[in-house]
Parts: structure tokens; sequence; C-alpha cells
């Protein structure tokens, strides 16, 4: 297996007095800033910010990701993706628990089970991480996944945190923003991205986030794990692209947190800024992590993709996208029908407040 690492500098000119920043300072939200979000959250939840009814989903096995052609994608949910490269499978942000929060007895429930367990799951050859917050970094999965992964690939900071679980070091490839690993003939480039780290109270910004370009042989990915709209969009396109699909976030946004998370307008700009061919939006579906109906961002990029002429891929969870012939997919989070039982409305963190 030939790996081929840039150094890492742990002068990283993102690093100032132990804590990553931005190239644009994100608005910190201060006291009472998130006292107002938290009492919205509490209060102001729209009742169909979770889905009424169960969702479809494409049930996955071995055998099929075994036959599955090469250069396939398969959602997951959320930000998890498993892609199938060279004949191996890589995984984006995998989460598998039920919850993306620090304890499984409250916080953010999923929507859906995922289309295949941990268990069954083949041999990966690698994890791509984006940054370490709870629904993109879950522990319980990475210590269920470790045994079967050959590689951790991930920004700064987050690969120390892996370690300090138990991952052997030397699975784990760390990157700042524009260092590469080389492993066989898959290139992973770390990218920029606007966004902020940590999973307590005492440790944020202590380890970076990033975007990833993915590239083998003449195919090229952009997956952009949580961002918010910047500059270097426009960079990144121009200097690794055009890109033949772009994984881009699509959901959990907000214009009180409008610097870290993208609204689908910015979305869609910032898949022509980066020269992309098909569109496919993540970081929804799975998880309410804000304050819009679950299938608004579906629906929102949906039709701006449609107005700007933009090739656009909303694959079920569980269904393979080639990622040299994309389809297009249908609407199918259309065809959640709602039901009657209110008590599958409140699956998330502080439903019984609101009652």
């Amino acid at each position: 297996m030939a790996i081929v690492s840039k150094p890492l500098d742990t002068r990283s000119p993102l690093r100032q007095d132990g804590k990553f920043r931005n190239v644009v300072r994100r608005e910190e939200p201060g006291f009472l800033k998130i006292l107002a979000i938290t009492w919205r959250f509490m209060t102001g939840k729209p009742d169909d910010a979770t889905p009424t009814a169960s969702l479809p989903i494409r049930r996955l096995t071995a055998a099929e990701l075994a036959e599955a052609p090469d250069e396939s994608l398969f959602r997951l949910g959320h930000s998890t993706l498993l892609l199938k490269l060279g004949g191996e499978l890589w995984l984006t942000d995998p989460v598998f628990s039920e919850r993306a929060s620090p304890v499984q007895w409250a916080g953010p429930k999923r929507f859906h089970e995922p289309p295949i367990d941990i268990a069954a799951l083949p041999p990966i050859r690698g994890v791509i991480l984006s940054h370490d917050h709870y629904d993109h970094l879950d522990r319980a999965a990475i210590m269920q996944l470790t045994p079967k992964v050959e590689l951790f690939i991930t920004p700064l900071g987050v690969g120390d945190r892996l370690i300090a679980w138990g991952v052997d070091a030397e699975k784990v490839r760390q990157l700042d923003w524009w260092q590469q690993t080389q492993i066989d003939d898959l290139q992973l480039i770390a990218a920029p991205a606007q966004h902020f780290s940590g999973r307590g109270l005492t440790d944020a910004d202590r380890t970076l986030w990033a975007s990833w370009v993915i590239v083998v042989g003449d195919l090229r990915i952009f997956f952009s794990g949580d961002t918010g709209y910047h500059a270097d969009f426009r960079t990144i396109g121009e200097r690794l692209g055009p890109f033949d699909v772009t994984l881009l976030e699509t959901g959990a946004y907000d214009s009180q947190w409008a610097d870290v998370h993208m609204q689908p307008e910015e979305t869609l700009q910032a898949h022509l800024d980066l020269k992309g061919e098909w569109l496919v939006p993540v970081h929804n579906g799975t998880f309410d992590l804000a304050l819009h109906a679950w299938t608004e961002p579906f629906d929102r990029i949906h039709a701006l993709a449609a107005a700007n002429g933009v090739k656009l891929a909303t694959p079920l969870m569980g269904e393979r996208l080639s990622l040299r012939e994309p389809h297009a997919g249908r609407r199918w989070w259309r065809e959640v029908q709602p039901s009657a039982n209110r008590a599958s409305r409140c699956m998330l963190r502080l439903c019984d407040a609101r009652q």
C-alpha cells in the first residue's frame, strides 16, 4: 500500500493561540444569542421539522456492494456516504448511532435506519472525516469500524482525537488545508471550509475542519463537509476542478448561523464556483438540526437547480448512484405520507418541553 503525504505543519497558519481560525472570522454567537437560539428550538419548532411517517430507504447487503460497479456512491444518511473507488470502499463522516449527540438518551434522533449496519459492511479502505461535530464524527461508529478500516484521513487535530480513543496511530493521516495524500491511484486533498469545531464546553476550535477533493483517474469528486459559503470555492474550482460530482451540504441552515452553513442559494453558487457537473445535496434527510421543515432543503435546491439548468441527483438512502453517469432520482421526500400518530413527530430533543 503506497502512501505519500506532505509533512504535517504544526505551525499551521490557521492556528492562533491554540485554536484554528477561518480565513474570514465567523461571528461568535455569544451567550444571549445562544440562549435565543435555544429558546427558538424549544418553542418555535414547526410541526414538519421531522417526518411524520417512515422514510423510504434501499437496504444494502455486503454482496450487493461487492457486485456494484466501480465508481459508485451510496448515501447512508446525513453526510455519511459510501463510495466504491478503485474496487475499494471509502466512507465519509460515518454516523450510525441513533442520535447525533454526546448521549444516546437525548439529542437529535435519526429519521431512518442506516441502509446497512456496520457489522454487515465489508472491509473499508479509508474513512474521510471533515470535522469533529457529533453529526459527523460518531465515536461508537468509529470504534466499531476500526477493525474494518485501513486508514482514517482527517483534518489536523481530528486524528489526535481518534488516537486518544484507541485508534492505532499508524492508521491515521492528518492534513492541513491544501495538503494531500496519495493512496495507490486515489488522491485526497484537504481544502478550505468555513466552519468551526468542538465536542464540549472547553475544546472549541481545537481541531481543524475541511472539505475534501477526491481524485481517481480522471474522476473528480468534491465533498464539502460542513461550511458556510466562502470565496475559496472559486479557488478550489480553479485549482482542482472541474468536478464530475459535488457533494454539498444543503440542510440545517438558518439566517442566525449563515456564516457556517450555506443557504440553498449558496449551495448552488458553490457548485457553480467549483465548476461542478452534477450536484448531490447532502447534510439533510436524517437529523433535525435546524428550524426549517425537513423537506425544505430538498425542495429549495430542486427548484434552484431546475431554474439554473444544474444537474441534480437526489438518490434514496441506500440507492446506488453512478459517479460517471448519475441519474436525477425521484422526489422521494414528497412520497412520505403524514401519520396520525403525533408521537412519531416527537423523536428529537426537547420534545417534552414543547408539550
